[in-house]
């Protein structure tokens, strides 16, 4: 199982998941200058709904930090991080990431995600979740995928409704955010439950997922023959 997912990590280099309007690639070092712009841009804007910011967090030295953080968790199958760009002119637009991967019994991993200030309010990150699901459940096969969000986060609650999570529980300072321990709403969706912001998106109606899916499925097949062993007739 570790080396498919090692494999598909190096697939994954270059193919960009589309997602409507939107797609969907790995951090690479040529991203730190938009990257610390954007986030610069949109601090005020972010802070209240994230962990503290450290007083390196825009240098070009605390991204590279990032990037090996990331590549360690997708080669380990811990985790798979993201950043999300329009597709009509490449600005980054903002980040996804799928944290906390668990296997044997439970098959979960936890979903997070940012956007710039300029780009709220527009429908992105809808899309940008909506072409990651399909990544989450049918390439790494997962079971359950979970988010929180604090109570007043309206914006984010309503993305995860659209998307087709459900509501499931509270959870009381659940999260340190910009210093303090925040409540949270929990929110969760199965491998086996409708997407409708995916069925009604651009993105399902150009089929740009499952032409990815089809790369994926045959740059992996060798491995999966040569672990299964030859075919008996």
């Amino acid at each position: 199982m570790i080396a498919l997912l090692k494999t598909l990590s190096e697939l994954m280099r270059g193919r960009p998941i589309d997602a409507g309007r939107v797609f969907l690639r790995p951090p690479a070092r040529g991203d730190w200058r938009s990257w610390a712009a954007l986030r610069a841009e949109s601090r005020a804007f972010l802070e209240p709904w994230e962990p503290a910011w450290s007083r390196d967090a825009l240098t070009r030295k605390a991204f590279m930090r990032r990037l090996r953080a990331y590549g360690m968790n997708s080669q380990s199958d811990a985790g798979y991080s993201f950043f999300v760009f329009r597709r009509d002119d490449n600005a980054l637009l903002g980040g996804v990431s799928l944290s906390h991967v668990r296997r044997g019994i439970s098959q979960t991993a936890s979903i997070g995600y940012w956007i710039g200030a300029p780009f709220a309010g527009r429908g992105y990150m809808t899309e940008a979740l909506s072409g990651l699901l399909p990544f989450a459940f049918d390439r790494l096969c997962l079971h359950r995928v979970g988010a929180s969000c604090m109570p007043h986060n309206l914006a984010s609650r309503a993305v995860l409704k659209k998307v087709g999570f459900s509501e499931e529980g509270f959870a009381r300072k659940y999260l340190r955010i910009n210093g303090i321990w925040q409540d949270h709403v929990l929110y969760a969706m199965l491998d086996s439950d409708l997407r409708p912001a995916l069925m009604h998106s651009v993105a399902a109606k150009e089929m740009p997922v499952r032409r990815f899916a089809a790369q994926v499925d045959r740059a992996l097949a060798p491995a999966r023959r040569a672990k299964l062993g030859p075919e008996r007739g």
